[in-house]
C-alpha cells in the first residue's frame, strides 16, 4: 500500500514541476512579445511598404 502512496506523490511532484515550468514559459513568452510589439510601435514611422 506505501508503495502506490510513493507513486501518486512522485506524480503528483512531477505535474507541479511540469505546469511551473509550462507557467514560466508562458510568462516569458509574454514578456518577449510585448517587448518586441513595444520595439515596433518605437520605430513606427521608420516602418515602410
Amino acid at each position: 500500500m506505501e508503495r502506490i502512496y510513493r507513486t501518486m506523490r512522485g506524480a503528483g511532484v512531477m505535474n507541479i514541476v511540469i505546469g511551473s515550468v509550462i507557467i514560466a514559459a508562458g510568462v516569458t513568452t509574454g514578456v518577449m512579445a510585448i517587448v518586441s510589439g513595444a520595439i515596433l510601435l518605437k520605430r513606427k514611422s521608420e516602418i515602410t511598404f
